[in-house]
Formats: C-alpha cells, sequence, structure tokens
C-alpha cells in the first residue's frame, strides 16, 4: 500500500484508546449496578456474581482463539467486528428481560471484548516502530486504569439517575465512532500469518478447558468445583500435547519452550494480576463493613490505586523504549510486595491516610510494572505472533484475576464460612484478609524473580 494511504499511526492509537477505556468500563461498571440488577430480576448471590463473571470469563477463554484469527485473517478485519459485536450486545444487554438472558448477552459481550482486547496491542505493536512503541503502549495502559477509575463513578452516576439499562446504551455512541472510522479511514490491514490454517480443534479443547478450571476455581473449595479445576488443568495439558503435534496450532507453545523473555514475562504478568485484582474486593468489604463507610466514600478512597497506576503506566511505557523492560517491571512488583506488605498491618482503627499512601504504593508499582512488561512481551516475538502474543497478555491478565478472586475467596471460607459478612465477624473478615494479603505479597515476591529470570531484552530489535 501507498505510505500517503496509510491512515495516520496517531488516528489508530485513538481508536485502541477508546476501546482501551470501554472494555474495562464494561467489566467494573456493571458491579456498582448489580443490586439494582437483582432488584429487577430476583436475583441471589449467585446470579449476581455470574452477571460480572460471564463478561470476564468469556473475555479470557477466546482471547487466544480470537489472537490467532487476526493473525490469519488480519487484525483489522477482528478488530473491527468485535466492535461490532460489543454494540449489538450492549443493545441486547440494555433489553435483557431477564436475569439469564442479561448473563447470557454478557457472556456474548466479553466474547467480542476478546476480539478487540486480542488486537489493540496488536495493532500498535504493527504501526509504531519499537523506539515509540512502549509510550504508545503505556498510553493504551493508562486508557485501561482510566477506564477502571471511571466505571463505579460513572456507573453509579448513570444507575442513580437513568437505571442499570443506561451503562450498556453510554458505550454505543463510543463504539459507533470506533467502527465508522476504521470502516472508513483504516485501510491497511495486519495479518502476517496468512498461509496458515485455524486450528478448530485445538480452540474447542482450549475455550473447554480453560473454562472448567477458572470455573472450577471460581467455586472452590466446593467438592464439584475442584473435579472441574483438575478436569480444566488435565485438558490444558493434553491441549498442550496436541499443540505440540499440529502443523498451524492456534496456540504456538513453542513460544514459551524456546523464547525465555516471552515465557517469563507472561508469567510475571499472570502472578502480578493474580495477586492484585482481589486487592479492590477485599478493600471495598473492609472499608464497608469494617470501617463503616457509604459505597461512594469507599469508592473515593479506593479510586486511588487505579489513578495512581494511569499516572504512572505512561511514563513507564516510554522509560522501557530507553532502557531494559525486564529492571522497570521487576522493580515494579518489588514496590507492589511494599505495598501489600503495608495492607497487612490494617485493623479497625487504621486511619485513611495510612490505606491510601497503601494504595499509591500498589498504584505505583504497578504501573511500573504493566507496561514495560507488555512493551517486552511484545517486542520479543515475530511479526507474524503479534495477535497471539497481544491476546496471550489478556489472558495472564483475565486468568490472574480469576485465580485472585479465587484465592480470596478461599480464605473467606476458611475464616467465616458461609455467613453472612456484617460488624459482628469484622475481626474474623480482618484475619482472612490479612492472611490472603500475605499470600498475595510472597506469591508477588516470586514474580520478582521470575520477572528478572527473563534475561535482557531484545525488544528494539522488532
Amino acid at each position: 500500500m501507498n505510505p500517503q494511504q496509510r491512515a495516520p499511526k496517531q488516528l489508530i492509537l485513538f481508536l485502541i484508546l477508546i476501546t482501551s477505556f470501554i472494555n474495562p468500563f464494561l467489566g467494573g461498571s456493571i458491579n456498582i449496578a448489580l443490586p439494582a440488577i437483582s432488584e429487577d430480576f430476583s436475583l441471589g448471590a449467585v446470579g449476581m456474581s455470574w452477571v460480572a463473571m460471564a463478561f470476564l470469563l468469556a473475555s479470557a477463554v477466546f482471547l487466544v482463539p480470537f489472537g490467532k484469527l487476526a493473525d490469519i485473517r488480519g487484525r483489522k478485519l477482528v478488530f473491527l467486528w468485535g466492535n461490532v459485536v460489543i454494540v449489538i450486545t450492549s443493545v441486547m444487554c440494555a433489553l435483557a428481560p431477564s436475569g439469564t438472558m442479561l448473563i447470557i448477552f454478557r457472556a456474548l459481550q466479553g466474547a467480542g471484548s476478546a476480539m478487540v482486547f486480542g488486537t489493540g496491542v496488536a495493532i500498535i505493536t504493527s504501526v509504531y516502530p519499537p523506539g515509540e512503541r512502549g509510550a504508545a503502549i503505556g498510553i493504551s495502559v493508562t486508557a485501561v486504569y482510566i477506564g477502571l477509575s471511571a466505571a463505579p463513578f460513572l456507573g453509579g452516576i448513570l444507575t442513580q439517575y437513568l437505571g442499570w439499562r443506561s451503562i450498556f446504551y453510554f458505550t454505543i455512541p463510543f463504539e459507533g465512532v470506533v467502527i465508522g472510522i476504521t470502516w472508513l479511514r483504516i485501510r491497511e490491514e495486519w495479518a502476517d500469518a496468512r498461509e496458515e490454517h485455524f486450528d478448530l480443534r485445538g480452540s474447542v479443547l482450549y475455550l473447554l478447558s480453560l473454562s472448567a478450571l477458572m470455573f472450577g476455581f471460581s467455586q472452590m473449595p466446593d467438592t464439584f468445583a475442584i473435579i472441574l479445576a483438575v478436569t480444566g488443568v488435565s485438558g490444558l495439558v493434553a491441549f498442550t500435547l496436541l499443540e505440540l503435534k499440529t502443523r498451524f496450532p492456534v496456540f504456538n507453545i513453542a513460544l514459551f519452550t524456546r523464547n525465555r523473555l516471552f515465557a517469563f514475562s507472561n508469567l510475571a504478568a499472570l502472578i502480578n494480576y493474580a495477586t492484585t485484582f482481589a486487592i479492590t474486593f477485599l478493600l471495598s468489604l473492609y472499608l464497608q463493613y469494617v470501617m463503616e463507610l457509604t459505597p461512594r466514600d469507599a469508592g473515593i478512597i479506593l479510586v486511588t490505586q487505579p489513578l495512581t497506576m494511569s499516572l504512572v503506566a505512561s511514563y513507564s511505557g516510554k522509560l522501557s523504549d530507553r532502557h531494559d523492560p525486564r529492571i522497570l517491571s521487576s522493580s515494579g512488583m518489588g514496590i507492589i510486595v511494599g505495598g501489600l506488605v503495608m495492607l497487612t498491618f490494617l485493623s479497625g482503627h487504621s486511619s485513611f491516610a495510612y490505606l491510601i499512601i497503601s494504595l499509591v504504593v500498589v498504584g505505583l508499582g504497578f504501573g511500573m510494572f504493566s507496561s514495560p512488561n507488555t512493551n517486552a512481551i511484545m517486542g520479543s516475538v515475530e511479526k507474524k505472533f503479534l495477535g497471539i502474543a497481544s491476546a496471550t497478555v489478556g489472558t495472564m491478565r483475565l486468568t490472574g484475576q480469576m485465580f485472585s478472586m479465587g484465592i480470596a475467596t478461599m480464605v473467606l471460607q476458611l475464616f467465616i464460612g458461609n455467613e453472612p459478612l456484617s460488624a459482628e465477624v469484622s475481626s474474623e473478615f480482618i484475619t482472612s484478609m490479612r492472611t490472603t494479603l500475605i499470600i498475595f505479597a510472597f506469591l508477588c515476591t516470586l514474580g520478582v524473580f521470575a520477572s528478572l529470570a527473563r534475561g535482557k531484552s531484545n525488544h528494539r530489535q522488532r
């Protein structure tokens, strides 16, 4: 294609930024609306949780297959249709006649989100040269954190004044802009694995196995959940063996077995999300049940962490263009460990200033880790694997988030059981929260070593 016909890379980044904001917004804003949804559809606790989890689970299991499909058929094509799916399912969710249908539509919306999230970073990597890529990825990550920060506030305002269905209508104009510009202005296509065939058999096995593992782990320690999780692990082992024998695998296992930088960077990402995602969940309960704050006031305090992330992520992305991402991201994980340790000292009499400082430390570490680590991953693979690499980053994020919630839920059940949370069990809750945070701090320490073990990055050479 004539370079003069190419869309400006800044325009492409603008489209990615919109979707980087909308996707986490869709994932997070609905949490604030769950009581209103429960009231409309008479949903119990399990039903409410699945309104949120269906989106997360579907996003996780579809990321890798859609990432590979994007490498073969075209990243712009998958990105475009992913946004179309999000618009259609947003309308469907807004018009949902029952809780069951809402959960189904949310799962479909998660699949659309996987199409968009699995291609966004790959497209950025395709259009930005190595010397500018880290800064662009950092801006994209910043948009994600802004979406996470805005979700509880915008979701609360929309729910209170316009009803929970307005959350889904809110996203449609933004998605419309992305679809229109992508359709009319983006002429180029990125498909560096056109010669390959899509591995349908491996994709189905991967979807079923990862779904079983993540669903089972989220329901621990129930006996059936354990069986389901073990089945999922067995399925993933079978998937690995199948992919090693497949000419055009949906997931190139060699990226892990032969690419030390890719393998350990993804392991570090998995550990990072597994040790940080449930912090907001635990502290939300702590602030409302132990410190007796309103949801609004609790949200104001908890926004400290994602806001700090958004401020730091862009700058750390720029730094990773000039300095080894391994050092930056490993330092970030080390700072997170410090923040987690600080949080373990929370009690029923802790000051809000201490909590805010602790959250700033965690946010600082997370912002330092995420952008450089993503830059290292994307710079470690050949162009034809950019889609699958982008999808793998997203899969590590979502899988880590599910594991994080699973660990927190298991510890809560060990100390409190099925008893409803209240001020009467605040001491047991604080003990369970401390135990979970100690586990997170230990795992995150291991993550520092995994991050350092990746070796020196060669991202400038891609």
